[in-house]
């Protein structure tokens, strides 16, 4: 006689169905000690829901010809989310990120606002999710999802993709060390610049400008990336090195 699920919240609700033989006309049906409620029967399943309980617990049938073989049920606490290893991302999605709590071991479903993906739990405190793509930049609540239960009370940032539109001066020594102003687009997260593949040193002013001061490089044009919690921008050929004069 299969039960499914054969687990679910400590506080009840779970709907559950019990398939087996001379079922029908059911008249109880005991977690426990606690009664469910039944809302369907037949001669080979009877559906209820679950009362509310704690630990391991033994299902029982009984109708006019008895009480059935037991069958174990689980009682599963709802999670606790403790820390998220990246609290901000691209609107496009697509980055993983680490959920750690406790009562993870059966998550189904995380929710980014009103979407969700699937996780990867890799213990009872720790899952991986990817991230879904949203709509359009802005905050919203994280939930996981688990035979336990439903935890939010985190939430994720959606952020923009950044633009790199200008740096000014577009050119400077090889030797490195000229103040480049550089302008664009939702620059405020900006978490690198690379003139040419080279960390360059930064200070955002604010979502549209960014200080920066260039690297030692080679002489002709480089590219200028900079990554964001959104991704990355590139200015191809956006600064030029140009060789000391020599006489």
């Amino acid at each position: 006689m299969p039960i499914s699920p054969n687990q679910g919240s400590t506080g009840g609700g779970t709907v559950v169905t019990i398939t087996g033989v001379n079922l029908g006309g059911a008249t109880a049906v005991f977690f426990g000690t606690e009664p469910a409620i039944i809302t369907a029967n037949t001669p080979t399943s009877v559906t209820v829901v679950s009362p509310s309980g704690a630990g391991a617990v033994e299902v029982t049938v009984t109708t006019a010809g008895g009480t059935s073989n037991p069958l174990s049920f689980f009682y599963v606490e709802a999670p606790f989310k403790s820390g998220l290893s990246a609290s901000s991302g691209p609107t496009a999605g697509g980055n993983t990120i680490a959920i750690s709590g406790i009562g993870f071991a059966t998550a189904s479903s995380v929710g980014f606002g009103s979407a969700s993906a699937v996780p990867t739990v890799v213990s009872d405190g720790l899952i991986d999710v990817v991230v879904p793509a949203a709509g359009s930049a802005g905050t919203v609540g994280l939930t996981v999802t688990t035979a336990g239960g439903s935890n939010n009370g985190f939430s994720y940032t959606y952020v923009d993709s950044p633009t790199v539109s200008a740096v000014t001066p577009t050119s400077g020594s090889t030797s490195g060390g000229t103040v480049v102003t550089l302008t664009g687009t939702n620059l405020a997260t900006t978490q690198s610049v690379t003139i040419s593949g080279t960390l360059a040193p930064f200070t955002v002013v604010n979502g549209a400008e960014m200080s920066i001061v260039t690297p030692a490089g080679t002489v002709g044009a480089a590219d200028v990336d900079v990554t964001t919690t959104g991704g990355t921008a590139t200015l191809a050929g956006g600064y030029t090195y140009v060789a000391a004069p020599g006489i």
